[in-house]
């Protein structure tokens, strides 16, 4: 059994909450399965809305997915989030990751 298996199979039990959401979302994003991780990331923030790690997982995502729109708004928020709570390092990175989707311009 997989990890992602293993992770699956605790879903709607006790354990389930952002931090099993966002385990499950970084296994799809393992396996580039960006839609997937996208979903269950986005799942992560809505069960703890101050996870950093999830929302920047969350934007990555939505990039890989090919949706750069909802990946930097993922990004923003996760950035105003993570500087609301102090987390300098994890707004850095999103700072770092939307400059990259607002110079790449509109997807042709």
């Amino acid at each position: 059994m997989s990890m992602l298996d293993s992770l699956l199979k605790l879903l709607d039990g006790p354990r389930d909450g952002a931090m099993l959401r966002f385990g499950i979302a970084n296994e799809y994003a393992h396996q580039q399965d960006w839609p997937q991780a996208a979903r269950f990331a986005r799942q992560a923030v809505e069960r703890q809305h101050d996870f950093s790690a999830a929302w920047k997982l969350l934007g990555k995502s939505l990039l890989n997915a090919g949706e750069a729109d909802a990946a930097l708004a993922a990004y923003r928020e996760g950035i105003a989030i993570a500087e609301s709570k102090g987390d300098i390092q994890a707004a850095k990175e999103m700072k770092v990751f939307a400059r990259r989707i607002e110079k790449a311009g509109p997807a042709v």
